[in-house]
């Protein structure tokens, strides 16, 4: 069964640590998930953006086949289903699909019409007891079309969309998707305090989680960062372990070829990546 992400979130807060988002893609990255998360005993939140829901066939797909795999893979920790980046007419669509959790972007809005928006899907979202994720100061870099400009969130605009009833916040603190430039200036820990200190007990969100040292990672649980999102990271692995694949030599396109085993070495790839980053978030052990 999906469960909200808020209850696992206010729990990470309390206990300080972080809960691994980890975008999902296809079958294979969706089982290496739910199963490194039962095996580490992690609650785990599953990542769907907008495109990657059009290329599995659909939020009602989805749904189905994350509900099969919780049931027939006896996955026994707490896992949401999530719309990451979400449009306002998306995070309808995923609700009404039975997605637990859903993040609505309206950072690239002037902050009323932010408020506007995210006030309406706040009512909608609980009155079918799913939890809601919103965003100030839009994250830098593109991920599936959704481009930021790594933007650091005001402080008290973060407070004006905390206190619409949200249960989780996105504050842009100079994160950015994809892979960080050699230049990159790193977090805000500045603003990130100051985005804590007014927002009080709301769970705060990083996302672009790929390429922050450990470092800034454990220094952004302790200002109250409890849901981490990782993505890039996983492609890059993913791809990284079926090229070598290729490259040792195995017949692909011979008599015989079983796609399975061309996709196994990114399986492993990806099992392994999730597990080290819910070590790193202190996740580990918390279901």
């Amino acid at each position: 069964m999906l469960t909200a992400a808020k209850e696992m979130l206010d729990k990470a807060k309390a206990g300080k640590y972080a809960v691994g988002q980890f975008n999902i893609n296809n079958l294979e990255w969706t089982k290496a998930v739910l199963l490194t998360a039962k095996e580490n005993k992690s609650p785990v939140i599953l990542g769907v953006s907008e495109g990657a829901g059009k290329y599995m066939g659909g939020y009602n797909t989805i749904v189905g086949m994350v509900k099969g795999m919780i049931k027939d893979l006896d996955i026994d920790v707490p896992v949401a289903l999530h719309l990451d980046h979400g449009s306002y007419e998306h995070a309808i669509k995923c609700i009404e699909a039975g997605f637990s959790s859903v993040m609505f972007d309206g950072s690239h809005y002037p902050i009323l019409e932010n408020i506007r928006k995210t006030e309406e899907l706040v009512k909608f979202a609980h009155s079918r007891n799913v939890s809601i994720e919103a965003e100030v100061g839009s994250i830098g870099g593109e991920e599936d079309g959704v481009i930021g400009k790594g933007e650091v969130a005001d402080a008290t605009e973060c407070k004006l969309i905390a206190d619409l009833g949200i249960d989780m916040l996105a504050a842009g603190i100079g994160n950015i998707h994809g892979k960080y430039p050699d230049n990159w200036a790193g977090l805000d820990f500045k603003a990130l305090a100051e985005i804590q200190e007014l927002t009080g007990i709301m769970p705060l969100v990083l996302h672009g989680g790929t390429g922050i040292s450990e470092e800034m990672i454990r220094e952004s649980i302790s200002l109250g960062v409890s849901k981490i999102n990782v993505n890039t990271e996983c492609q890059l692995t993913f791809a990284a372990a079926t090229r070598k694949y290729i490259e040792e030599g195995h017949d692909i396109l011979g008599k015989g070829f079983d796609p399975r085993k061309l996709l196994a070495p990114g399986y492993e790839a990806i099992k392994k990546t999730v597990k080290e980053k819910m070590e790193l978030f202190g996740s580990v052990g918390q279901a």
